[in-house]
């Protein structure tokens, strides 16, 4: 448990981080409604895939830490992604300067953080 969460309370290392066997989970056993899918996006082709990810039913977060928030193309991006959300009746919140998350219907994004 102390590499999960370490002693000194201080600031967190990459090697603080335990990496997961996904072979060792059983992912066959149980049928997802919905599915969490991991995205970068270095330019706009890149948005083609998250908007078919998110009309299929997914769940989205996305990498955007290639482009600053007041990027141009960022703002094209971002209003791209927005259209879709309204569009499937989803959610759309960026966390931080690093992070979109874009939801279909059904799924809500809550912006108050855990444990505040």
């Amino acid at each position: 448990m102390s590499k999960i969460i370490p002693d000194s309370g201080g600031t967190r290392q990459k090697e603080d981080y335990v990496e997961i066997d996904s072979d060792a989970v059983d992912t066959g056993a149980m049928a997802a409604q919905t599915e969490l899918r991991i995205a970068k996006i270095s330019d706009k082709q890149d948005v083609i895939d998250i908007k078919d990810a998110v009309y299929d039913g997914a769940v989205v977060i996305a990498d955007i830490t290639r482009h600053t928030t007041q990027d141009r193309t960022m703002e094209h991006i971002t209003d791209e992604l927005k259209q879709v959300a309204d569009e499937v009746g989803g959610d759309i919140a960026q966390k931080g300067d690093d992070q979109l998350i874009i939801t279909p219907h059904g799924v809500a994004i809550n912006r108050d953080p855990l444990g505040q």
